[in-house]
C-alpha cells in the first residue's frame, strides 16, 4: 500500500514534460503530497486538460502550460507562468526528453540538433530561469537516464552523451547552488514500463533479462524517489546521480 504524505504542502512546483508517462505520475506525485503542480505540455491539450481535472477533483492546484522544450524561451515562459500562477517556484523538475535510435552515421544535423535542445540545452535554460528565484530549501530534479552509464544496446550514442551531459551538469551546478541553500539531484530511470517502452512490447523479454530484478519499473518508482528528492529529507542530498533501474548498471 503506498502512503503518501503531506510532506510538499505549499510548495510550487514546475514538471516539463509532464502531461504523460512518468511525467504525468511525477506531477500527479507532487500533487498528492500538497504542492501546486504546474506542467508543461507540447501537442497533447486534452490529456494535459485531463490530468488538471484528475489533481483538481482531489483538492490539489494543477497548470498545464503549452511549451516545446525545444525552445530555450518557452522554457523561460514556462517558469515565468508557474511564479506568476502562484507566486513562486519551490522545486523544478526538468523531465521532458525525447529518444531516437539509429546508426550513429545517419544521425542529420536536425535530428542532432533537436535532441541536443531538448534533452540538454532546455534542462540548463530552466534551470537558469528558476534557480535565482529559488530560496533555501529549492529542489531541482532532474530525470536523466540509465543510458548515461550502462548502454546495453548500440544506435543510442546520441541519447546517451545528452544524458551524460545532464549527469555533469548536475554535479557541477551542486557547487553553484549551494550558497543559496538549494539542492540539485539527477535521477537516471532503467527500463520503465511506457507507452514509449511498454513492458510488453517486443523487445520486453530481451530486455527484463538484462534487468538483475528481471521485471520493467513503473512510472510511480521514478515519482516516488523525485517526491522524496523534493521533500525536506533530501535535504543533505546535492550532486548525485540516482538510478532507478532494477540492478541494471550494477
Amino acid at each position: 500500500m503506498q502512503i503518501v504524505t503531506k510532506r510538499l504542502e505549499g510548495k510550487k512546483a514546475l514538471v516539463t514534460g509532464g502531461a504523460r508517462s512518468i511525467g504525468a505520475e511525477i506531477v500527479k506525485r507532487l500533487a498528492s503530497e500538497g504542492a501546486s503542480v504546474a506542467f508543461t505540455y507540447v501537442r497533447s491539450q486534452n490529456t494535459a486538460d485531463d490530468l488538471v481535472a484528475e489533481i483538481e477533483a482531489e483538492g490539489g492546484r494543477a497548470l498545464a502550460i503549452r511549451a516545446d522544450s525545444a525552445d530555450v524561451e518557452a522554457v523561460k515562459g514556462a517558469v515565468d507562468q508557474t511564479v506568476e500562477a502562484f507566486g513562486g517556484i519551490d522545486i523544478l523538475v526538468n523531465n521532458a526528453g525525447i529518444s531516437m535510435m539509429k546508426p550513429y552515421a545517419e544521425f542529420t544535423s536536425e535530428e542532432f540538433d533537436r535532441m541536443v535542445a531538448v534533452n540538454f540545452k532546455a534542462v540548463f535554460a530552466g534551470i537558469q530561469a528558476a534557480g535565482p528565484r529559488m530560496k533555501e530549501g529549492g529542489r531541482i530534479i532532474n530525470i536523466g537516464s540509465i543510458a548515461a552509464v550502462s548502454n546495453p544496446f548500440p544506435g543510442n550514442s546520441l541519447y546517451t552523451a545528452t544524458k551524460a551531459a545532464v549527469a555533469g551538469l548536475t554535479r557541477a551546478l551542486a557547487r553553484d547552488l549551494a550558497p543559496q541553500g538549494v539542492t540539485i539531484n539527477n535521477i537516471q530511470p532503467g527500463m520503465i514500463d511506457t507507452d514509449m517502452n511498454p513492458g510488453d512490447g517486443p523487445l520486453a523479454a530481451l530486455i527484463q533479462d538484462s534487468v538483475p530484478l528481471g521485471r520493467y519499473g513503473t512510472a510511480s518508482e521514478v515519482a516516488s524517489l523525485v517526491a522524496y528528492i523534493a521533500s525536506p529529507e533530501s535535504s543533505y542530498i546535492t550532486g548525485a546521480s540516482l538510478n532507478v533501474d532494477g540492478g541494471t548498471d550494477i
